[in-house]
C-alpha cells in the first residue's frame, strides 16, 4: 500500500480491503519508522479505513436483525393477521 492513496477510495473498499490495510498501517506506526507527516498521514487514513470497517460491520448487524426479525414471527401469527 503506498501513502499517496487518497483517503477517498476508501469508500469503495470491502470490509475484508479494508482490514488488510488498517492492520498493515497500525503495524508501520507501532515500528515508528516513518516522518512525523508520513505517520500522520497514515493514520488519517487509517482513521477513514475503520470507519469504513465499522460501516460495514452495521451494515451487516443490520442484516442480521432483519433476517431474526423475520424468523421470529410465528408462522401462524401471520395467518392471524389475515383473518
Amino acid at each position: 500500500m503506498t501513502e499517496k492513496k487518497s483517503n477517498e477510495d476508501v469508500a469503495g473498499l470491502s470490509y475484508e480491503d479494508a482490514r488488510q490495510q488498517l492492520i498493515e498501517i497500525v503495524t508501520r506506526l507501532e515500528q515508528g519508522t516513518g516522518s512525523l507527516e508520513e505517520s500522520i498521514t497514515a493514520w488519517e487514513r487509517g482513521e477513514a479505513l475503520a470507519r469504513r470497517c465499522q460501516q460495514w460491520l452495521d451494515g451487516a448487524r443490520a442484516r442480521l436483525q432483519a433476517a431474526q426479525v423475520g424468523k421470529s414471527v410465528p408462522a401462524d401469527s401471520a395467518e392471524e393477521d389475515e383473518e
